[in-house]
C-alpha cells in the first residue's frame, strides 16, 4: 500500500468547496468507492461518536459529477485500509494513520494524483450547524440550571459550571437545526453525587430555566470560533464563545454558525422517562 498522509480539512474553518489530489482509493460495499483525497471541504461521520452526520454533495472529477453517497472517518496502518466501523483503532492511535474517505459510486477508472473538486450541499451544512452550536449552547444552558443539584465536586464543563452534560451523556444527535441528547440518570450519577430527586419533580420549570438561560446568550450575538491546534483531520479543535457570564471552550469536531446572530432563537423540551433512569433533550434553533 503507497503512504497515506493525514487529510488536511477545511470544513473547520467554514469551507463548502475545496480542491484535493486522490492519495488513495479503496473498494466500498455493493460496488462503491472510498476516494481518500489529500484536502477537503468535506466533514466525515465518526463512527466512534457520530453525533453529526456527514455532508452532502460532489465530487467533480475529469469533468463527471459523482454524487457525494457518504463521508466517513477511515484510517490505514499502513498495511490494510479500514472505514467507519471497521476501524479497530481510536483515533489518534499510534502507527495509524487518519483520512476523510468520500463514498461514491462509479464505473469511472479513478487514479492516483487525479484533481477533484469537492463541493458541498451549503443549506445542509448551515442546517447541521446551526443544530451543532445549539446543541452545545443548551447542555451549557442544561448545566447552568442543575448547578446547584450535586452534593460532591464533581468536573467543570467549559465555562467552569459543574458538568451534568460531561457526566450523565449517553448519546447526541445533531439534526438540521436541533439535536436530541440522552443521559443517564442511573445508580452512577448518583454516586458521583448528583440529586436527580428535584429534576424529576421540576422537570418544566428546569426547562424553562435553560430556554431563558438561551434566549440571553442568543440575544448577545456573539461570535463563535472554532480554535484549531492542527489542520489535519486529528488535530483537536474547540467549540468556543465569549458568552455573557463566561466565556467557553468544547472540544468539537464539528461545523459551526459564525456567531449567534446568525440564530433567532434556540429553545429546548426536556423530558424524563417513566422509570427516572433517562432524560431526553431536545434542542430546537431558528435561524435568524
Amino acid at each position: 500500500m503507497s503512504e497515506i498522509t493525514e487529510t488536511v480539512v477545511t470544513f473547520s474553518v467554514g469551507d463548502v468547496a475545496s480542491t484535493g489530489r486522490i492519495v488513495h482509493i479503496a473498494d466500498g460495499t455493493a460496488g462503491q468507492k472510498i476516494v481518500v483525497l489529500d484536502t477537503t471541504a468535506a466533514h466525515p461521520v465518526d463512527s466512534a461518536w457520530p453525533d453529526q452526520g456527514a455532508d452532502r454533495g460532489s465530487l467533480t472529477v475529469d469533468g463527471s459529477t459523482l454524487a457525494l453517497l457518504d463521508v466517513v472517518v477511515c484510517a490505514t496502518d499502513g498495511s490494510g485500509f479500514f472505514a467507519g466501523s471497521d476501524i479497530p483503532v481510536k483515533k489518534g492511535a499510534e502507527g495509524w494513520t487518519f483520512v476523510v474517505g468520500h463514498v461514491t459510486e462509479t464505473d469511472a477508472a479513478l487514479t492516483l494524483g487525479t484533481e477533484v473538486a469537492v463541493e458541498i450541499d451549503p443549506a445542509y451544512r448551515r442546517a447541521l450547524s446551526a443544530g451543532h452550536t445549539a446543541c452545545h449552547l443548551a447542555s451549557l444552558a442544561l448545566n447552568v440550571a442543575l448547578a446547584d443539584d450535586w452534593t460532591k465536586a464533581v468536573a467543570a464543563d467549559g465555562r467552569g459550571v459543574a458538568n451534568f452534560d460531561g457526566e450523565a451523556i449517553a448519546s447526541s444527535r445533531i439534526e438540521e437545526f436541533g439535536s436530541t441528547d440522552v443521559y443517564r440518570l442511573g445508580k452512577s450519577l448518583k454516586k458521583r453525587g448528583f440529586d436527580k430527586a428535584r429534576l424529576l419533580a421540576e422537570t418544566d420549570a428546569v426547562a424553562a430555566a435553560v430556554n431563558a438561560q438561551l434566549a440571553e446568550w442568543v440575544g448577545s450575538g456573539v461570535a463563535v470560533d472554532i480554535r484549531r491546534e492542527g489542520d489535519t483531520l486529528i488535530a483537536r479543535r474547540f467549540w468556543e464563545s465569549a458568552l455573557p457570564g463566561g466565556a467557553a471552550s468544547i472540544p468539537c469536531g464539528g461545523t459551526h454558525v459564525r456567531s449567534l446572530s446568525e440564530l433567532a432563537a434556540i429553545s429546548v423540551t426536556l423530558d424524563a422517562s417513566e422509570d427516572g433512569t433517562e432524560l431526553t433533550m431536545r434542542t430546537t434553533a431558528v435561524a435568524s
